[in-house]
């Protein structure tokens, strides 16, 4: 077999520690409560994380489970997984147990590592092996060092289960070769160096921590677990640790802007958010404390954010209601992605006027390969050459994008996905609903939280407060309604609900 070019090195977000490992080795990479990590530890401890994978069974192509906080062995999963030849899967800790069963059945994960705290959820998880944080670390000790080389840079790398809009989630298949690029897209956007401490607000589960978990390794920065997020561990976490990057929810935002402990920092804090835009009152807040945030957009198929609002510097002395109202758009491709666009429905880009709306689609690197074991659902959203986001927006003049509706009608509450057929289906279970509709309504504090519109059935004397608890033992509690609207729907003349009325209706209301 002839050797592999110079040229043709596939890429693989593992080189990045790899790398660092070598130009840092004695950087503290990765802190995690009382414990430091150095680069250079870190990557033997990846290795035998590959070298104790190997020894449950684990083989190439193979699906490894992890359902964990923000922590050192979720951060060890996206790399040692890897380097096993497997593909990691990060569970969302705030789903159902019936909701992770079928997630991991479906990605027929064959190990599950878990964090202690959560052993009762993990015990009722399928998996034919299953190891605690306590004895993964136990284990690590006398493994063997396994690193195997990546041979294709699209072969599947992790799945990323979306929340579904049809009542299922999607397995979203991420590749080496994407993973890679939006590393180092976020590295560029915000601002990686390797004097950056970045602090771990966003779960590492949500699109595999937006590429950060790989982006910062690459700037040879330091990682910084948060286990739990409260605005008192935060604002400790900024003063000890000298914090100069994270990324949250607007509420994460909010409540941090309002804590007891809020206090301006001494350096600049590079802040990203995603889903609603920051409000004016609370970028003024966030700027006194020395935070600067950037507004980002993206899907889990497509790496986490690929659109990115980058205010431009020259305009850095508008008022502060013009820059808020600018940031508000969605922007434009981020570094590693193409110019977005926003067509019609023959596919066509609409007129950049800042009001003819369109479906926004993507193409890139950063676009995932389709959704595992789901071709009919891969070949609508990908068949194209360009993935159809199911996003309504507009094209303004400067080419930045605005979203103007979710054709998925998906409600995005504190940085959340809720799709509202899977709780409407969660409704219709009650034996007095006749018929119900579920949209998001705007909030102050989450961005968007869900309210149904419930018709009941003839004779039924249902409260909200009733329903509502009726939810909630079937979803989890950011996922059930947060108020009833009872009457009757509006609907079309072939019967469809109108659920455009509905959402201006609570705007009306609000």
């Amino acid at each position: 077999m002839s050797a592999r070019p110079p040229t043709d090195l596939p890429l693989s977000p593992v080189n990045f520690l790899r790398r660092s490992a070598v130009v840092f080795p004695e950087r503290v990479a990765v802190v995690d409560g009382d414990i430091r990590i150095t680069y250079a530890a870190w990557l033997t401890r990846v290795r035998r994380m590959a070298g104790l994978l190997a020894a449950q069974g684990v083989k190439p192509g193979d699906c490894v489970a992890l359902l964990a906080p923000n922590s050192r062995m979720l951060l060890d999963a996206h790399f040692g997984v890897a380097l096993a030849g497997a593909t990691v899967l990060t569970l969302n800790i705030r789903l159902t147990a019936d909701e992770l069963t079928w997630i991991t059945e479906h990605a027929s994960a064959s190990v599950l590592l878990y964090d202690h705290s959560l052993a009762a959820l993990a015990s009722r998880l399928p998996a034919s092996a299953k190891i605690s944080d306590v004895e993964y670390e136990e284990l690590l000790i006398d493994a063997d060092e396994v690193e195997r080389a990546v041979e294709d840079e699209y072969a599947s790398l992790a799945l990323n289960y979306t929340s579904g809009t049809t009542g299922r989630p999607r397995g979203v298949i991420y590749h080496h070769r994407g993973a890679h690029q939006q590393a180092l897209a976020m590295a560029y956007h915000a601002a990686l160096d390797p004097s950056t401490v970045h602090l771990w607000t966003l779960p590492m589960f949500h699109c595999n921590g937006w590429g950060f978990t790989w982006a910062v390794t690459a700037a040879g920065g330091r990682h910084v677990c948060l286990r739990q997020v409260r605005p008192d561990a935060v604002w400790r976490a900024v003063q000890e640790e000298g914090v100069t990057s994270l990324n949250a929810a607007p509420t994460v935002l909010i409540d941090l802007a309002a804590s007891s402990l809020a206090a301006r920092v001494p350096h600049r804090v590079l802040v990203g958010t995603g889903g609603a835009p920051p409000s004016p009152t609370l970028l003024g807040q966030l700027g006194d404390l020395g935070f600067d945030v950037r507004h980002y957009y993206g899907l889990t198929e497509t790496f986490g954010p690929s659109v990115v609002s980058e205010f431009p510097p020259e305009r850095a002395a508008a008022p502060l209601s013009e820059q808020a109202s600018f940031k508000a758009r969605q922007g434009n491709a981020n570094i590693a992605g193409a110019p977005v666009r926003v067509v019609d429905d023959a596919g066509r880009d609409v007129p950049a006027d800042g009001v003819s709306v369109g479906e926004i689609v993507l193409t890139g690197n950063t676009v995932a390969l389709g959704y595992h074991r789901d071709p009919v659902a891969t070949a609508e959203a990908f068949g194209s050459g360009w993935f159809r986001t199911g996003d309504l927006g507009v094209m303004h003049p400067d080419n930045y994008i605005e979203l103007r509706d979710r054709a998925k009608d998906v409600i995005i509450s504190g940085g959340e996905n809720i799709a509202s057929v899977e709780v409407e289906q969660a409704l219709a279970t009650h034996p007095d609903v006749l018929e119900c509709a579920v949209v998001g309504a705007p909030h102050d504090r989450w961005g968007e939280v869900p309210v149904a519109f419930v018709t009941l059935r003839s004779g039924a004397s249902l409260t909200s407060v009733e329903l509502i608890a009726w939810a909630r033992k079937q979803l989890p509690g950011f996922k059930a309604p947060k108020e009833v609207v009872f009457g009757d729907l509006p609907k079309t003349g072939t019967g469809k609900i109108q659920k455009f009325q509905l959402r201006a209706q609570l705007r009306a209301d609000g």
